[in-house]
């Protein structure tokens, strides 16, 4: 994946998970890496030194998830830092709580929307643009097990947000296509991260655990290799479109 090496990536959500895990690999490939977070200051300065040791470079970059403004202003800010932008995965996202449904509110319904969907679909509208400058780009969504399956007790709207990520990586595949922006998404599926470890009893855990095929839980590194060759032009540069899970067997589609 030499290809990889100068390429200017920005991932949401960086700082810890899933995307702290993509951003080191990147970094260690080369990769010119913007490490966005909001409240974990101390672990999205880690990942950057952790990247800087590994040879790569990066920067780190604070933005509330839940204000548009912030969200879009990444995209420059990166720019700014690398000359362009040449991939953007948006893993920003978390259930926020789990809500039965009949005690949904309003104020709920747009935490999640707004975190999980709004948070993702503008800073990709205002990637679209710079990677038109640059003849092309690649973005990277991540969706969940839970858009395939609907998702745990109390998480409906978590699950059908990410759904309409799902839905939304095809629709963009198509309309980005003719300026060579690749669209595809990655769908993590019962993964020991900080967001299990807020949302998830040990008896929900086990419970999940026992639904999967492989019979355990994944872990954060073993979901990046999906990311590299989704990221990497040499290795999926005809893959758009394309939803791929990581799940360990619990969904076959």
């Amino acid at each position: 994946m030499q290809d990889l090496k100068d390429k200017a990536v920005l991932i949401t959500g960086g700082s810890t998970g899933i995307g702290a895990a993509v951003a080191e690999a990147l970094g260690a490939l080369g990769a010119r890496v913007a490490v966005h977070y909001n409240s974990s200051r101390q672990a999205a300065e880690q990942v950057a030194a952790n990247i800087l040791k590994a040879g790569g470079q990066a920067i780190t970059l604070k933005a509330d998830a839940y204000d548009s403004a912030a969200m879009r202003a990444l995209v420059p800010a990166t720019a700014k830092a690398f000359g362009g932008l040449d991939v953007l995965i948006n893993n920003v996202g978390a259930l926020v709580r789990r809500v039965p449904i009949e005690t949904l509110d309003d104020a709920y319904f747009d935490q999640v929307a707004h975190l999980n969907i709004r948070s993702a679909m503008v800073a990709t509208s205002a990637a679209v643009p710079a990677m038109r400058e640059r003849g092309g780009g690649n973005i990277i969504f991540v969706t969940s097990v839970a858009a395939r399956n609907g998702g745990g007790p109390g998480a409906v709207m978590y699950a059908a947000s990410k759904g309409f990520i799902s839905t939304a990586t095809r629709g963009l595949a198509k309309e980005l296509v003719k300026d060579k922006i690749r669209v595809n998404a990655v769908a993590p599926g019962v993964i020991t991260t900080p967001f299990h470890d807020k949302f998830s009893t040990p008896q929900q855990l086990e419970t999940m655990r026992g639904g999967i095929p492989m019979q355990r839980l994944g872990t954060a590194e073993e979901c990046v290799g999906a990311f590299l060759y989704l990221a990497s032009e040499t290795m999926s540069g005809y893959v758009t479109g394309q939803v791929i899970e990581v799940n360990g067997g619990q969904f076959m589609p």
